[in-house]
């Protein structure tokens, strides 16, 4: 009898030992491979959505550019005039906040006055930053 509790302990012991050190490696390799998938993916959706927040940003700071035409008479030389005072008669701002001044890809927005094609022009560079581009990289202009 005592034969046969030995013979069971000793396969009981054998059915419970461990993955081997190749096992946990290809578990490994496995995650970080899914990882690798998932995370590109929530980055590409990222970019996507900044670069549709940036599109909704350069209407906003369109609108408080004519806010600040409306008030004043005339557009403003820089866009710092929209949240620091001019001292010019008629401001009524600030018509915004610093943070309204940079684009999601956290990168200023561009503003001339006059523009090449309307009053001024107002420009976020996507997420290279550069001029021109592509996808989350193409030019976001304000069209007046």
């Amino acid at each position: 009898m005592r034969d046969s509790h030995f013979i069971r302990r000793s396969a009981s012991r054998h059915s419970q030992r461990g993955m081997t050190l190749i096992e946990i490696m290809i578990v490994i390799v496995l995650i970080g491979g899914i990882l690798a998938v998932v995370g590109g993916a929530i980055f590409n959706n990222k970019d996507k959505a900044n670069f549709k927040l940036a599109k909704i940003q350069v209407e906003k700071v369109a609108a408080n550019i004519e806010q600040y035409n409306s008030d004043v008479g005339e557009y403003p030389r820089t866009l710092e005039d929209l949240i620091s005072d001019p001292q010019i008669d008629g401001w009524l701002g600030p018509y915004g906040s610093a943070r309204d001044l940079k684009d999601p890809f956290n990168k200023a927005l561009q503003y001339t006055v006059p523009g090449e094609n309307g009053e001024f022009d107002l420009i976020s560079y996507g997420k290279d930053g550069q001029p021109g581009g592509s996808s989350v990289a193409a030019d976001i202009k304000y069209e007046q």
